[in-house]
């Protein structure tokens, strides 16, 4: 991952609120991101990142870093995410997470995914508002958006 410009962020919050109000913050920021994590909530933060940040980012999760035993897994962070319930993790790790694509486009799946997530915790609207935000896509096309999944979402359950 490139090292001409990063972001030392620290440890991210250990409320999933918190931590994935400080992940929006990151997500399009033009640099690789490096955050501390704990081998309790390291699939928690994997799982939070790779929904927000993109799944397809690339990552890596370092442990004993300069040490006899240093360990270095990289992937994609929905990859993973996807590894983590397997990882055997003692002490604390560093996970670095590749910069935001400038331009990046939200893919629709993706908008959706983020879509359905914000509509389990808040209203419509406010759901709207909050994937608009993160994604940077136009407030009506994310409404747009959000009512096909609702009308798609109420076929099914008929």
């Amino acid at each position: 991952l490139p090292t001409d410009r990063f972001l030392f962020a620290g440890f991210a919050p250990p409320q999933s609120g918190a931590r994935r109000g400080l992940l929006q913050e990151l997500r399009d920021i033009p640099a690789t991101l490096v955050l501390y994590e704990t081998p309790r909530r390291l699939k928690a933060f994997l799982n939070d990142a790779a929904d927000i940040l993109g799944s397809q980012r690339q990552a890596a999760v370092c442990r004993e870093l300069t040490k006899r035993f240093e360990e270095v897994r990289r992937m994609t962070l929905g990859e993973l995410a996807g590894a983590a319930e397997g990882f055997v993790v003692k002490g604390e790790c560093v996970v670095v997470i590749e910069r935001a694509a400038p331009g990046r486009a939200a893919e629709p799946a993706e908008v959706e995914a983020r879509l359905e997530a914000a509509l389990e915790g808040a209203s419509f609207k406010d759901a709207v508002r909050e994937v608009a935000e993160a994604t940077g896509l136009p407030r009506r096309e994310v409404y747009q958006l959000g009512l096909a999944l609702r009308d798609r979402d109420a076929g099914e359950e008929q």
